[in-house]
């Protein structure tokens, strides 16, 4: 969220800023922030005066009681103070609740490199990469590659779990762990620090990475329990650092997630309502740094060519779009997808989002570093690596031979033990 004292000495700038998002409950909500906030300093300023006052009767108590005076009216003055203080302080305690709810539910600054746009029509291509492929054949969907080869099993899995879930068999699925363990490696080789976290986080934990206003209805949550499935290990692997100050020598902290993630969501009106490409449960390798505040539009950059490279030495046709105002959510101050070329389906299909948050979850979480006399947040940013199940489709219908068969992308042949092309066993 943002930090109440930059919005106050900068209010004039944020305004502005919060207007590109073409929302006017967002200006609403922050000028109802800073009402409260107006109201909580004045309060602050009696508070503080009405415990100067206590302190000079005190005193002056004293001085009456040595002098064997009578301050009997002093007394009863010094009494009725404790009693006004608390109330003010109950009514500031109330007003602080609802200031850091209102920020809580105030999006992030964005860059000025961020284009004006309503919605996601309106994103910029960047940039381009890779071949894509020419048939001379007729090209399968994955969904019909996966049925044709029983790879995957998605009526046994809606029978036990609902629609949405899945059972991924035989080649595929050791071609799932083939992608994960050369994700981990190429990201390693960069430096990179493999970390696997908890698949739950409580709720204080889960507010500190983003808005459950906008994001609980995504989350699995366990009845009876202050918990939450995670939605990537994005959310766990960087509240894990909640509440704590680093030493500036430490930063930065680079990371690798490697989690089973769970979300609801089941995409607009209905699509991808076959296959894998949008599901309730898939394995992700995300990528994430925490660093000094000046260093993350460079760390972006690095995050968007790790993921560029990854999908490049897979041999996927790709392009890179800068998401616009009407597209992007609360928590990225800008970002970034990749989205590979589906030759089926004909368009590019989303397989990374590259975030800079820049002090947007730190300050959710209090997480700060040690600059000199000074603490100052952290920036933190995230990209996907890769999310296996949306790899796999690409992979699948990219990589489709006539007979149906799928070559198995150099790179990972080592991970298969060889194997170069997947195909039903008879």
């Amino acid at each position: 969220m943002l930090d109440i004292k930059f919005v106050r000495e900068n209010i004039g700038v944020v305004k502005k800023n919060l207007e590109k998002r073409r929302d006017p409950a967002i200006i609403k909500l922050l000028e109802d922030v800073l009402k409260k906030d107006e109201h909580w300093r004045k309060l602050k300023i009696k508070v503080d005066s009405l415990k100067q006052k206590r302190n000079e009767i005190s005193l002056e108590i004293s001085k009456l009681k040595k002098e064997k005076k009578d301050a009997s009216a002093k007394i009863k003055e010094a009494a009725d103070i404790p009693k006004e203080i608390a109330q003010i302080e109950f009514e500031m305690g109330e007003l602080e609740k609802q200031i850091r709810d209102g920020l809580m539910r105030t999006p992030n600054m964005l860059h000025d490199s961020v284009p004006y746009g309503k919605d996601d029509t309106e994103n910029v291509e960047i940039t381009t990469f890779g071949k894509k492929p020419k048939f001379d054949f007729e090209p399968k969907s994955h969904v019909d590659l996966v049925e044709l080869h029983d790879w995957v099993d998605l009526t046994r899995a809606a029978k036990i779990s609902g629609a949405r879930w899945y059972f991924l068999k035989g080649e595929l699925a050791l071609l799932e762990m083939a992608i994960v363990k050369y994700a981990v490696d190429f990201m390693s080789k960069r430096g990179y620090t493999l970390v696997v976290p908890p698949f739950m986080m409580n709720r204080k934990a889960y507010e500190g990475v983003t808005s459950m206003a906008d994001f609980e209805d995504v989350l699995y949550k366990i009845e009876g329990e202050d918990l939450y499935a995670i939605a990537t290990s994005e959310h766990p692997n960087t509240a894990m650092y909640m509440d704590e100050v680093f030493d500036e020598k430490q930063l930065p902290i680079k990371m690798i997630g490697y989690s089973t993630n769970f979300r609801k969501e089941a995409g607009a009106h209905g699509k991808d309502m076959k296959g894998i490409f949008r599901v309730h449960q898939f394995n992700k390798v995300e990528q994430l740094i925490i660093c000094k505040p000046e260093d993350s539009w460079k760390f972006h950059e690095e995050l968007l060519q790790n993921g560029k490279d990854f999908f490049e030495s897979l041999g996927i046709s790709c392009h890179v779009i800068n998401i616009c105002t009407g597209d992007i959510g609360i928590v990225a101050a800008k970002k970034y997808d990749i989205e590979a070329w589906m030759p089926v389906q004909n368009t590019y299909r989303e397989v990374v989002s590259c975030s800079n948050c820049t002090s947007y979850q730190a300050v959710r979480l209090n997480m700060r570093y040690q600059k000199g006399e000074k603490r100052e947040h952290v920036h933190t940013l995230n990209s996907t690596c890769v999310a296996t199940s949306r790899a796999l489709v690409a992979i699948m219908e990219n990589f489709q031979q006539k007979d149906g068969s799928v070559k198995v992308p150099d790179v990972l042949v080592p991970y298969m033990n060889g194997v170069k092309v997947i195909r039903k066993k008879r």
